[in-house]
């Protein structure tokens, strides 16, 4: 039986993945439906992807047998109060809210439900997300899998222990903002001595997805990647020695530990 995809709220996020799994073919667009209070988002996302779409969450509820809570945060609470007795018991909640637990869903819900909490990431918009997923122990194997191969339409997928969700917000939900800084200020040190700004973009850009690209493709370390880059006495050493002089690592890490502690911070 096909499956039926319900998504209450289609901002950014939520078009990411609707584009993504219309995409990929795996879904047809007629079993798509989405809901949003804003007239414009519908029209564009109905015009992208010819999905069905309402403004009435009740309608998505109903609909669908995977449904996912794309809202922010402080919208869960009345969300669910709105929706929570029309959803079947066999529809699969999947929420992509930082800092809400499994447990505060099931509060609000008020009854047995199936949740799988996810953190996916941005990058989603051009098919290049990472996204964590966890479920609860009313969540079947299959069902899992079901979910999962959603999130791979717009890229990579590890399922966690829910423990380590907080973590996973910081270190794939929030860090791309911390990227698209060190590649603004890679751009901004080119421009200083020079480069033309959109050019200096490009590189630095480029330069990021490349290494990343190493880290996921060669299984080497890290560490190991960055000593081949470093020649004795060379230039990016000197590079590498000013970083660690003004605490480099140390501020992605304190970022890292800030960033995990509101999202914990969120749930309370």
């Amino acid at each position: 039986m096909q499956n039926k995809i319900g998504f209450i709220g289609c901002g950014n996020m939520a078009s990411a993945m609707i584009n993504g799994i219309v995409k990929s073919d795996l879904i047809s667009p007629e079993y798509i439906i989405a809901s949003n209070p804003t007239e414009e988002k519908l029209i564009k996302i109905k015009e992208e992807n010819d999905i069905r779409t309402t403004k009435s969450n009740i309608e998505v509820a109903k609909s669908s047998n995977i449904l996912f809570l794309s809202v922010k945060p402080n919208k869960y609470k009345d969300v669910i109060k709105e929706i929570k007795d029309e959803v079947r018991e066999d529809t699969i909640i999947v929420t992509i809210a930082a800092g809400i637990t499994i447990s505060r869903i099931e509060e609000y819900f008020d009854k047995e439900v199936k949740v799988v909490r996810t953190m996916p990431n941005t990058p989603a918009l051009v098919g290049e997300g990472m996204s964590a997923l966890c479920g609860n122990e009313h969540v079947t194997e299959e069902e899992m899998k079901k979910v999962v191969s959603l999130f791979k339409c717009f890229g990579k997928v590890e399922v966690v222990e829910e423990k380590y969700m907080d973590v996973v917000t910081a270190l794939t939900g929030s860090s791309p903002a911390y990227v698209y800084m060190f590649i603004e200020a890679l751009a901004d040190g080119a421009v200083l001595k020079g480069l033309p700004r959109q050019k200096a973009y490009k590189l630095a850009a480029q330069a990021v997805f490349g290494s990343a690209k190493m880290v996921l493709e060669t299984d080497k370390h890290p560490g190991q990647l960055k000593d081949d880059v470093c020649s004795p006495g060379g230039t990016t050493i000197e590079a590498v020695y000013a970083l660690e002089r003004n605490g480099f690592r140390a501020g992605v890490m304190e970022a890292m530990e800030e960033c995990v502690e509101k999202a914990r911070n969120m749930n309370k």
